[in-house]
């Protein structure tokens, strides 16, 4: 994998709404905090200003802000400042022959899980990590420094407490993954994600119970679940169930049922996903994933 420069006190970042739209007022902090606390120089993208119904703009307006900070040179990263829905809608549209030329970080999570993908096929590192519309917010200090390290080039080193449905093990892999609706909805596409031999991390948000259960009959179809090195399994927040008939399982063990087949080791429970400690996930890094009685512990190389 490529991995573009690591960042420098200086360096040129650029903010855009990849997908929904974002209220201007919310991102104070976020560029308050990379233009001074981390004295970067900030581009604000087009989009953090406009709006096109629930989208930040246009598929066009949105694809152009983007294209421009991807062909800028003196840009060394990229800020999503939130995600919602829409950067599917804009990939196949999109030109990297000049940010392969000059490869940046692209930085979100949720909706951005495409864009990651994508890169990930093209052969690039990216940041699944909190964005600037919650920067700042409470309970979010170590998924913004994480993000903040990895950015910079330090190293990254998570724990996380043993669960009752973990299954323990020691591998090494590529990490990918992120928001499992997108994984699903990336399926048959090229942004298709490849997932053999690799530690995939998974999360969520809002989702029906029954249609989490679906999602992971897909994942299990397509033989994504079959041949991975490991399993991390985030958060999974704000979840419904049916108003009438329940379901009958929640989040954590509809995924065990599963990956109750395979042999690899997972853990539940993760830091990563719809809430504040969202820590940062280098995706197409290779790690360390370990789970014993004691803990877990996700080690990615330098």
């Amino acid at each position: 994998m490529i991995r573009p420069p690591f960042l420098q006190t200086g360096d040129c970042v650029g903010v855009l709404a990849l997908a929904s739209q974002v209220s201007y007022a919310t991102l104070t902090e976020g560029l308050r905090i990379l233009r001074e606390d981390w004295k970067l120089e900030v581009i604000e993208g087009k989009t953090l200003h406009t709006s096109y119904y629930q989208f930040s703009g246009t598929d066009e307006e949105r694809r152009q802000d983007f294209q421009q900070m991807l062909d800028n040179p003196r840009i060394k990263a990229i800020f999503s400042a939130r995600g919602g829905y829409g950067s599917s809608k804009i990939i196949d549209k999109l030109n990297f022959r000049n940010f392969k030329k000059h490869p940046k970080w692209v930085v979100g999570f949720s909706d951005i899980t495409a864009i990651h993908a994508h890169l990930h096929k093209l052969g690039f590192e990216s940041l699944h990590a909190t964005m600037p519309k919650l920067f700042g917010q409470q309970g979010g200090a170590d998924a913004l420094e994480s993000l903040r390290k990895a950015l910079w080039g330090e190293g990254l080193h998570y724990e996380a407490l043993r669960h009752d449905f973990n299954r323990f093990g020691r591998v090494s892999g590529q990490v990918v993954g992120g928001n499992l609706c997108l994984l699903a909805h990336l399926m048959g596409s090229r942004s298709e994600l490849d997932t053999r031999g690799k530690i995939l991390f998974l999360e969520d948000v809002e989702e029906y119970y029954y249609n989490l259960d679906r999602m992971m009959v897909q994942l299990q179809r397509a033989g994504k679940l079959s041949q991975l090195a490991g399993l991390v399994v985030g958060q999974f927040t704000d979840l419904k169930d049916n108003e009438t008939i329940k379901f009958g399982k929640e989040a954590y063990e509809i995924i065990a049922e599963y990956v109750a087949p395979y042999d690899y080791p997972v853990c539940f429970d993760f830091p990563v996903g719809h809430v504040a400690d969202n820590r940062a996930m280098v995706v197409g890094r290779q790690a360390q994933l370990s789970v014993t009685h004691e803990g877990v512990q996700l080690f990615y190389f330098h």
